[in-house]
């Protein structure tokens, strides 16, 4: 069984990187949060103090980080692994990512002779423990069908978007959609809330008519509503608003960029700006925009 580098044990990448290990792959994790590599080991994976230490004998390179910036520190530049894996490597970067980024990162992975896609991942983090996730990839088809097994692990639905960089442009377009369905939803159930309706019963209404989607039926925002989801823990863990935020603005400058018109887009960026104006919101999980919409205890109906 081969043996993989995995970077980037966060909520995410943490439980798609134990499932590698219980799929039976040699999976050697590698963080820089001590914790998670605590939490990688007692899911089956050899917890590395180094990078260099991680990619020792690996056939395949999984990273998953929240920015492009921390990307591009990993693996480019004179000491960026992309310099130190032997030709022919596999490199998948899970995170989302500006698309100009990610090809920059195919181009520089081609030139020392290696293999690499970009795989943004939807579905959330109980799609991440499952091992269900969809993966939107990009970048040549052969490193594509190379990578089919170990997402296949990872994910229930993968899909090749196109050349290097085409993943990151599929997974923002699907963020800025679910933004918008999330505020809209958040918004719809407070009202109904305000006028007298019960948040489960009105979730159960329109789940069954034409405002069904999405965040509604799987991650519902409104508390008491659904279990195993972030409003039934007090928002806590899930996708953080200081993420939905990071991906909104790659979605912002891609429109810029293509000239675009995104006017319901730049509308819920600016909601997640208002709502995470605290850092404690900003660790929050996005489903807790409902909050910016909840009247406080008390006042007039």
């Amino acid at each position: 069984m081969e043996k993989i580098a995995f970077f980037g044990l966060g909520n995410m990448g943490g439980p798609m990187a134990a499932n590698l290990a219980k799929a039976g792959y040699t999976v050697a994790a590698f963080d820089l949060n001590s914790d998670a590599l605590v939490q990688a080991q007692q899911d089956g994976c050899i917890p590395c103090e180094s990078a260099q230490q991680a990619i020792e004998g690996v056939d395949t390179v999984i990273s998953m980080l929240p920015s492009g910036k921390a990307v591009k520190g990993l693996y480019l530049g004179g000491e960026g692994l992309l310099q130190q894996l032997p030709a022919e490597t596999l490199v998948i970067d899970c995170s989302t990512i500006s698309a100009e980024d990610a090809c920059l990162l195919s181009e520089a992975a081609v030139a020392c002779g290696l293999r690499a896609i970009d795989a943004p991942v939807s579905g959330g983090t109980a799609a991440a423990q499952a091992g269900t996730l969809c993966f939107m990839c990009g970048g040549d088809a052969a490193a594509f069908d190379a990578a089919q097994a170990l997402l296949q692990v990872m994910g229930g639905k993968t899909f090749h978007a196109g050349a290097a960089g085409a993943g990151q442009v599929a997974k923002i377009c699907n963020n800025l959609l679910l933004a918008i369905h999330m505020t809209g939803t958040a918004e719809a159930l407070q009202l109904g809330v305000d006028k007298g309706l019960d948040a489960k019963i009105l979730t159960e209404i329109m789940r069954e008519s034409s405002g069904n989607n999405w965040s509604l039926a799987n991650y519902n925002p409104y508390p008491g509503t659904m279990e195993n989801v972030p409003s039934a823990t007090g928002y806590s863990g899930g996708f953080s608003v200081a993420l939905m935020l990071k991906d909104l603005g790659l979605a912002m400058d891609a429109a810029s960029t293509s000239a675009s018109s995104t006017p319901m887009g730049a509308l819920a960026k600016n909601l997640y700006q208002l709502h995470g104006t605290s850092e404690q919101n900003q660790q929050l999980d996005f489903s807790s925009i409902q909050n910016m919409f909840r009247r406080p205890a008390g006042s007039l109906t």
